[in-house]
């Protein structure tokens, strides 16, 4: 693990050795900075942390682990969690680039027994944690600060800092994870720097490629942000501090050594570029809630708070990146209308002369799949200010150029339009890049390296995907144009695949997909409160059995044979008369269960809302049953459903008048 730099790195890898009385990590390698290979002491008693000189006596077993993902609180016990498998996935400037891709998980607590570890609720939260562990992709470095771009990198004051504290804190995946480990080294008590691993959630790849006989790497990193994650429709807009759904930095770097110079070593050479984009939802309060229906109920908030959340975003946004080009791309008619227009008034009423608003109508201007057109945004992005040239450049480790402004693009989600408007600024910028080394000549364009495009546009395509997995829970819409160039009848088959696929997943499924998220990210606690039981009604819950019930019974009168009560009839009464009653029992048969299938539809139809699988740790009840100023496109399925906050309000009402005390009701969920 020693680094070319000097600087305090990371242990590489430990013996972790668990005991009833403490688990104890010994690190396997004491090279790198010369500080003593000191372990760490997990007391199992107390829980606390400490380092030690030796490791303590005992241990009933040993593992081989990678590194620490962190400790995490869930109902009855804290847990571990640790890495134990890895795989190497790319080298940029001569560091190993890894992808967790196997953990465990072990209780802190030395009384956790299976039958403490089976209680419903911690069974419930261990799965969830599990699951987010193994969906994600994890990547880090023990040597490379996978958080930060080249330029943030560049720019730091203190680069001789942890690697924990060099970090850019949103793309710290696990840092509430970590939290304990931070807090031990803040206090004093024990330096565990050397133990704290920074995790990135996103994509990475690297790519070793050559363009005119020239060999240069081209890498490609998203960082998705830790703050106010979550999926699909169940994370829209933005939040108090200014931090919205699925914000994504892009990273797009070109690493190579100058014509005769020397070969570059694990992507190390001398001239590196890179370019970032950011991605993002619209700045506002709104929501889409979910009710069965393929399009679900639209709302814009239109809270009092909607400005300084407005107001805190872009400050931020343009105090880490500077001047911010915004590239609205959602529709200007119908469904979507609402949200542009709800965008439009809040960067108006900004009055910042660093955020530049274009308006883009995508489906219009690339209307019968001609994508190509995205040039004409650029175009009209240069107009307002944009530059080829604003990117970052160092050449020997001398910064040349730095990226002082940013393009900022959204859709209705942040995945498919935008996927293809990234992608196409990304390519303007790398032919830039490439005629600034020398790579290309002066009028040179990579869309003419047909070996090159097909890995560049293979690695966005496979960048699309990975977004868009993690927040609508398949791959990207559009990406036959990013992998070909061109829009195709069978990408247009495989998107209403997706689409149908995205709609099955959003309402029956990322209830608890994005319950791991709040779990990992402690955007949910314990100390909150235990999940959200079910309380609806025995006929609400029953229905949908009802329902698939009726349906395989009608299913079974179109194949099974028609064998009835009535075979006994024909022998007595005659053949014909006897088919007679067949036909007609099977008529009947057929006919009741159609109607009690058709029936039980309906009811969960009118009932949507409660057969949407909700959230159970962070229920968005404030935001299904709003009530105040702003847009709603409609209020389907919420024929019976009870507004839980009203619910609530009476119920503490009742309490005021029978104890004359004003003590709190309990809390009431909707059903999940």
């Amino acid at each position: 693990m020693s680094s070319s730099s000097g600087l305090p790195q990371l242990w590489d890898g430990f013996r972790l050795r668990t005991s009833p009385q403490a688990y104890v990590f010994e690190p396997t390698s004491a090279s790198g900075s010369g500080a003593s290979a000191e372990v760490l002491v997990i007391d199992r008693n107390d829980s606390t942390l400490r380092l030690s000189k030796q490791a303590p006596a005992g241990g009933d077993k040993t593992m081989s682990v990678q590194g620490i993902v962190g400790i995490i609180k869930l109902h009855s016990s804290e847990f571990l969690v640790v890495i134990t498998s890895k795989k190497k996935v790319a080298e940029i400037a001569g560091a190993d680039i890894y992808m967790a891709t196997e953990f465990r998980t072990l209780p802190l607590d030395k009384e956790a027994n299976p039958s403490l570890l089976k209680h419903p609720v911690e069974k419930t939260l261990l799965g969830l944690l599990k699951a987010h562990l193994y969906s994600a992709p994890f990547y880090f470095s023990y040597d490379y600060d996978l958080t930060s771009s080249m330029q943030r990198q560049a720019g730091l004051t203190n680069k001789s800092a942890p690697l924990w504290q060099r970090t850019d804190d949103r793309f710290f995946w696990n840092r509430f994870l970590m939290q304990k480990l931070v807090d031990t080294t803040q206090s004093g008590a024990h330096d565990l720097s050397r133990f704290i691993l920074p995790c990135v959630f996103g994509f990475l790849e690297v790519k070793e490629v050559k363009i005119n006989n020239h060999a240069f790497v081209l890498g490609l990193i998203a960082r998705r942000s830790r703050h106010r994650v979550g999926t699909r429709y169940f994370s829209r807009g933005i939040d108090l501090n200014g931090n919205v759904s699925n914000f994504n930095e892009t990273e797009q770097f070109v690493i190579t050594n100058p014509k005769g110079g020397p070969t570059m070593t694990k992507a190390n050479g001398s001239i590196r570029k890179s370019y970032v984009q950011t991605r993002g939802s619209v700045p506002v309060f709104w929501a889409e809630v979910n009710n069965l229906r393929y399009k679900p109920d639209l709302q814009i908030m239109e809270k009092p708070e909607t400005a300084e959340a407005t107001r805190r975003h872009f400050e931020d946004q343009v105090q880490r990146y500077g001047d911010n080009y915004l590239v609205n791309l959602v529709n200007q008619k119908g469904y979507e209308k609402p949200v542009k227009e709800a965008y439009e008034r809040a960067v108006e009423k900004l009055h910042n002369p660093h955020v530049h608003y274009t308006y883009y109508d995508f489906h219009h201007e690339c209307k019968g799949m001609k994508f190509e057109r995205v040039m004409e945004l650029i175009d009209r992005l240069q107009t307002k200010g944009l530059k080829s040239s604003d990117h970052f450049a160092s050449d020997d480790g001398k910064v040349v150029s730095q990226q002082r402004s940013v393009v900022r693009t959204n859709c209705m989600d942040c995945l498919d339009r935008t996927n293809v408007v990234q992608g196409t600024l990304a390519r303007w910028m790398l032919n830039e890049q490439l005629r600034a080394i020398g790579i290309l000549g002066a009028g040179e364009q990579v869309e003419a390296q047909p070996e090159f495009m097909h890995v560049y546009r293979n690695v966005w395509a496979d960048h699309a995907d990975v977004i868009s997995k993690a927040y609508s829970g398949t791959g990207a819409l559009k990406t036959d144009f990013t992998r070909t160039g061109k829009r195709s009848k069978e990408g247009a088959l495989q998107d209403g695949v997706n689409s149908i696929t995205r709609y099955v997943k959003n309402n029956y499924f990322d209830g608890a997909r994005q319950d791991a998220y709040d779990l990992f990210t402690g955007a949910w606690e314990p100390s909150k409160g235990l999940p959200h039981p079910d309380h609806r009604a025995l006929l609400v819950r029953a229905m949908p059995w009802v329902f698939f019930f009726a349906l395989s019974m009608v299913f079974a009168s179109l194949v099974l044979p028609r064998h009835t009560a009535a075979q006994t009839i024909a022998s007595v009464a005659g053949q014909d008369a006897g088919n007679a009653v067949k036909r007609a029992s099977h008529v009947y048969f057929f006919t009741l269960w159609l109607v009690v299938a058709i029936g039980s539809l309906q009811f969960m139809v009118a009932r949507g809302l409660d057969y949407v699988a909700w959230p159970t740790l962070n229920r968005p009840d404030e935001t299904i049953f709003y009530d105040g100023p702003g847009f709603k496109s409609g209020a389907k399925g919420r024929s019976g459903v009870v507004n839980p906050l009203k619910a609530n309000r009476a119920q503490n009402g009742d309490a005021k008048m029978s104890s004359g005390a004003g003590r709190r009701g309990e809390a009431y969920s909707v059903p999940s």
